[in-house]
């Protein structure tokens, strides 16, 4: 069970951002291609269904890593933002 009670800070949300992004959107990528091979396997004649359900796995895999590439440089952006109000504010 994660400790929900530890903060995290921007920079860790920061590096978070920076290693999932191109992982999700290589893997969107990755995905898209194995669904197109999966096509031209179907429109020979050749197996597919297994291929396809595989790519679709990828495609979808990638899609979560980029959502939560997003959510972290969302977070990183809140922080950074509240810091800088919270900076204004003080006399």
């Amino acid at each position: 069970m994660p400790d929900l009670t530890r903060s995290v800070s921007t920079e860790q949300h920061l590096r978070t951002w920076r290693r999932f992004a191109p992982l999700g959107l290589a893997s969107v990528g990755f995905g898209l291609s194995l669904v197109g091979q999966a096509t031209l396997r179907k429109g020979r004649g050749e197996p597919f269904v297994a291929y396809g359900t595989a790519a679709l796995c990828v495609v979808n895999a990638g899609l979560c890593l980029f959502g939560e590439a997003v959510k972290h440089r969302a977070l990183a952006d809140w922080r950074t933002e509240s810091a800088g109000r919270i900076q204004d504010a003080r006399p």
